[in-house]
Order: structure tokens, then C-alpha cells, then sequence
């Protein structure tokens, strides 16, 4: 493969900016070498991180607005981690609709643009988009399914990194399909972040023959996204992706009063790390509590740009090979809310089967 992949981005903060970097820091690996830390594919059916390129972004914060996404990325409330120099890319951030994008906990900190918004799928089309990565805030219910109505329009395939969903709405689906256009969804998981690890650890415990009693995640961090989700209206969506995440990994399933799965705070001065705390409580042979305490402390954003630079390829292997509507391996794998959720390993094996085109068993 040799073509690029338009990239197409929707709200350019942290995850964003670590996604620009990311895709400039792996621009020249290709796959004779081995893989960097932080890759998991270094090649997928042919293309390479390289090969994804940023053609149009879109975004509401004043100082981002009408910049170069190369600058708009630096724009503070954006505080993760500057691991890679990116020059100019000759992308200008254009302005978005608001709609429910803006919470109360951010609006100071979100001087919003006086620009009006963009006809935003004449403009994916102008750019030539084939692939738009959903990064809206938590809680934009409307401003979601705005930017995902735009991207049938405009013939995109979609890639929803946030809890509204879409690739399990089947109305969405039956839309996307029908328009031959894929969807990866929803709600991105890390690399290796709260979700996967409490997953792992669930099923890990029905494997062992430890009866799961009680269990919770808290979770806290400085950037953007934990001081929004302080507005608890706005986390309906989240809660219920996280629970089902992990709770899909149970043998038998715990009634609402004994597990807590979902974000607690939010720290200033942690900036873009999250800390996960997990705890679980169970009984093994004899009847015999067995308890386990853990910490996690990551990068938030460069955590999950780790995956959506291959969901971003497996989007477009979608594109190439005539497949529309919800891609099964690849959100079951990369997504804490997919059309189906499968165990990790089943979930890596049908995205990997995905990527090399052959049939699941």
C-alpha cells in the first residue's frame, strides 16, 4: 500500500495532540524493524503509522481555532506529554458547532471562538477525509451524533473514541452500513489503562475458580476530561461503558450495590497521568477471602493513541475491502463498548483475523 490515510479529527485536545506526536514520532519505522515500545503493530495489511496523514480538524476553543494544528495542540488546557516536535502541517483547526461539547466545569477554561461553525461535511469532503476520529468530551450526547451524521454525509468511516454510542445503536448501524462506510466503537480503551487491566484481572479470578464478590475501580487525573466528568450528569455513558467492560469479563454477575466502576476526581497538578485504583474482593477454596489491591498510574492521552493509530488502519482496510457498518474484531479489541464484547484474547484474535482477511472460526 502506498496511499495515505485522510485523517479527519474531532476536537483537538490531549488525545489529539498525542496522536499528531505519535504519528510523527513513527513516521519512518516500516516492517523489517522491530517494533518500538509503545507499537503494537508496526505494520497492518500493508500500511504503516506513516501512512496516516491529518487532513482537517475541528474544534471550538478560541486559540485553537483558525491555527495550525501543529500549534493548536500546545493550546492550553492541553497538558500531556511533549514527546515529539511537530512542525507546521499546513492544517488549519476549523470551528465546530458548541451543541452539549462544553460542559460547566471547563467553560473557563474553554474561551470559545466568535468564528461561526463550518458546513463540517463540506469541508471533510473539501479534505479529501476517509477516516474521522471522534475525541469530543464526555457527555457531548448531541455533538457526537451531529459529528457522526456528518461523516455519513461526507462518506467517512468513523471512529468513535468517546462513550456516546453508535457502533451499538443499531439505527447508526443500519445507517452506516447501508452507506457502505465502517464504524469502530465504542469508547476507546488504552493500551494498558484501568479498563484492560480490571478486565484481565476479572477474568482472571472466574479462571482460577475465585468467586468475584465486590469490586471497584476509582480513577483520577488532571487534564480536561476528569474536571468535566466532576459534572455528574455528564457521566451516564461513561459509567455504563466502564461497568459493562469489566463486568462482560464475569462469570456470574454482581448486583449493582457491589461494584464501582468509574472516575472519582479530578487532581490539577496530576496534569494528563491518571491514577487507577482497583480493588477486588472474592472467595476461593474453603470458603476463603482472597482480596486484591492495585495502582495504576499512567499518561492518559499517549495511552490511547497507542490503539487508534491501528484502529485508524483497520478503518481503512474497511474502506478498501467494500466493508460498511460496525466492525466486529476491531471494536471488540480496541473498544470497552463494542457491538459485542468478547474475552481479550477472542477479541485480539478476531481483530487480528480482520486485519489478515481471513474468516473467524
Amino acid at each position: 500500500m502506498t496511499s495515505k490515510i485522510r485523517v479527519g479529527i474531532v476536537g483537538v485536545g490531549n488525545c489529539a495532540s498525542s496522536l499528531v506526536q505519535g504519528i510523527e514520532k513513527y513516521r519512518e519505522i516500516n516492517s523489517s524493524d522491530p517494533p518500538p515500545p509503545g507499537v503494537m503493530h508496526v505494520d497492518i495489511a500493508g500500511y504503516g503509522i506513516g501512512d496516516i496523514e491529518v487532513v482537517a480538524a475541528f474544534d471550538v476553543h478560541a486559540g485553537k481555532v483558525g491555527t495550525d494544528i501543529a500549534h493548536a495542540i500546545k493550546v492550553p488546557p492541553n497538558n500531556t506529554r511533549v514527546f515529539q516536535k511537530v512542525e507546521q502541517k499546513g492544517v488549519v483547526v476549523q470551528s465546530g458547532p458548541v451543541l452539549d461539547g462544553i460542559g460547566k466545569w471547563v467553560v473557563d477554561c474553554v474561551p470559545l471562538t466568535g468564528s461561526p461553525p463550518v458546513d463540517v461535511a463540506a469541508e471533510l469532503k473539501r479534505a479529501g477525509v476517509q477516516v474521522l476520529v471522534n475525541y469530543l468530551p464526555v457527555g457531548s450526547e448531541m455533538a457526537a451524533r451531529f459529528y457522526a451524521g456528518e461523516a455519513l454525509k461526507a462518506g467517512c468511516a468513523l471512529i468513535n473514541c468517546m462513550p456516546v454510542f453508535i457502533a451499538t445503536d443499531a439505527e447508526w448501524v443500519t445507517r452506516f452500513a447501508r452507506a457502505n462506510l465502517p464504524i469502530i466503537g465504542d469508547d476507546i480503551k488504552s493500551q494498558v489503562g484501568a479498563t484492560i487491566v480490571h478486565r484481565v484481572l476479572a477474568g482472571l479470578f472466574g479462571q482460577r475458580g475465585v468467586r468475584i464478590d465486590r469490586t471497584y475501580q476509582m480513577n483520577f487525573g488532571g487534564n480536561t476530561d476528569f474536571l468535566n466528568m466532576l459534572e455528574r450528569e455528564r457521566l451516564q455513558s461513561k459509567k455504563i461503558s466502564k461497568t459493562q467492560a469489566v463486568t462482560s469479563q464475569m462469570r456470574e454477575q454482581l448486583s449493582p450495590e457491589n461494584i464501582h466502576v468509574g472516575p472519582s476526581d479530578y487532581v490539577a497538578w496530576l496534569e494528563d497521568r491518571k491514577w487507577a485504583h482497583i480493588r477486588i474482593e472474592g472467595t476461593t477454596f474453603g470458603d476463603t477471602p482472597l482480596n486484591l489491591e492495585l495502582k495504576l498510574e499512567v499518561w492518559d492521552s499517549p495511552n490511547s493513541a497507542g490503539v487508534v493509530v491501528d484502529a485508524i488502519r483497520c478503518a481503512r482496510l474497511a474502506l478498501d475491502r467494500g466493508i460498511g457498518g460496525a466492525l466486529e474484531g476491531p471494536s471488540s479489541y480496541f473498544m470497552k463498548s463494542p457491538p459485542v464484547q468478547h474475552e481479550d484474547h477472542e477479541a485480539e484474535r478476531r481483530m487480528q483475523a480482520f486485519i489478515d482477511n481471513v474468516p473467524v472460526d
